[in-house]
This record gives structure tokens, C-alpha cells and sequence, in this order.
């Protein structure tokens, strides 16, 4: 049985905040590249409200909050310790201060506790980590919260068949899913789902959008 490594701040001081996050020098600044360049061909520009969902230590999220107007980047994770070294070491406290990021503390997609809508969303390396019913839950919470025209790009990790995944969501466990339990998932909560497909992720994880 493959040994699934510990998650949570103690694993973060250990390994590093670009480790922890699967991120060697390598794929930090590529899947950080990518996740920027995407968004901007989809119609990201600088006066869109942008939600980054499980954002980490900021790998794209530096590169959103730079480019963003000021107050106009969301991001959430569980993992505080994530935020605070993201912040520190890869943001900068000058580009904190000048354009005032909001971030929410949440393993439950607490959605509702930013003070703005986001019009657009990513979820990179975030469902490659979760259950079905944790996807069901940020999606239904994401769903409840946000305006028509609204769109999440989400990705995940591709399956031909029904895989045989872990029980229990997990930063460091890996979750396949075939394009039918993923566009279920995405109606049940309410979304139109449009599955985009390779979108050349280094470690072969494809994309789609969930359109409100």
C-alpha cells in the first residue's frame, strides 16, 4: 500500500510551503505560469473579482494578486500556515499592502465569508484531492454564493473507469474521476458543466469550466 504523507502545519515546517503544495522549483513557477496564462485567455483581466479555491502558498495566486486591482483576489484553504509563508515568501508584504488580498481560513468552503463576489474562480490540484461529497460541498456552497455568469475552472485528474479512490479527502492522496462523475457532480449542484479537457498540466491533470 503506497504511504500517503501527513498533511496539516507540522508537514508544512517540514517540508517547505512549495513542497507541501507539490510544487519543486520545476512545476511551482510552470503550473504557476499556466493556471495565469489560462484565466487571461478565458477573459480574466485586471477588474475581475477572481476566487482562488484551495490557493495554498499563492503558486498562481501571486501572479493573480499582482495583476488584479487592488481587493479583487479571493483565496481560500485550510492550511493558515500555507497563507501566512505564501504571503511572505513568494507575495511580499509590499504587494500585500498595496493590493489587499482577502483570504479565508476554511476546510469547509466558507464562501460566504468573503465580502465580495467573485465573477470568475479557479480550483487547480483541488478536487485531485477530494471526495465526491467534498466536491458536492464546495460546489453546492460555491453555487449558493455566487451571481449568474459566473464561472469556476476546475481540474482534475482523468479515469476511463470508475476509480478505486481513498475514503477520506487528503492534501497528499490522489482522486480519478471519469468525465460523467464529474459533470454529474457539477449538475446535482446546480452548474452547466463543460468539460475543456488537456489543458498541458505537467502532471497530466485535465480541466473544466462550471457555468452558473
Amino acid at each position: 500500500m503506497l504511504e500517503i504523507r501527513e498533511e496539516g502545519i507540522t508537514q508544512v515546517a517540514a517540508e517547505g510551503h512549495r513542497s507541501y503544495v507539490g510544487g519543486n522549483d520545476r512545476y511551482w513557477d510552470e503550473i504557476g505560469r499556466l493556471q495565469f496564462e489560462f484565466l487571461v485567455k478565458n477573459g480574466l483581466n485586471e477588474n475581475t473579482v477572481l476566487l482562488d479555491i484551495g490557493c495554498g502558498s499563492l503558486r498562481g495566486g501571486r501572479l493573480f494578486i499582482r495583476f488584479l486591482i487592488e481587493k479583487n483576489y479571493l483565496g481560500i484553504d485550510k492550511e493558515i500556515s500555507l497563507l501566512i509563508l505564501g504571503v511572505a515568501n513568494e507575495l511580499g508584504v509590499d504587494a500585500y499592502l498595496e493590493k489587499k488580498p482577502e483570504f479565508v481560513v476554511s476546510g469547509e468552503f466558507e464562501f460566504n465569508k468573503f465580502s465580495k463576489v467573485p465573477r470568475m474562480a479557479i480550483a487547480q490540484s483541488l478536487f485531485t484531492h477530494l471526495t465526491p461529497a467534498d466536491i458536492s460541498l464546495c460546489l453546492r456552497n460555491l453555487h449558493e454564493f455566487v451571481d449568474e455568469g459566473f464561472v469556476l475552472f476546475a481540474s482534475y485528474f482523468p479515469s476511463k473507469i470508475a476509480a478505486e479512490n481513498p475514503s477520506k479527502s487528503h492534501s497528499h492522496a490522489c482522486f480519478y474521476y471519469t468525465l460523467n462523475e464529474i459533470s454529474v457532480l457539477a449538475e446535482q449542484a446546480g452548474f452547466k458543466f463543460e468539460n475543456i479537457g488537456d489543458w498541458n498540466h505537467p502532471r497530466g491533470q485535465h480541466i473544466a469550466a462550471f457555468w452558473k
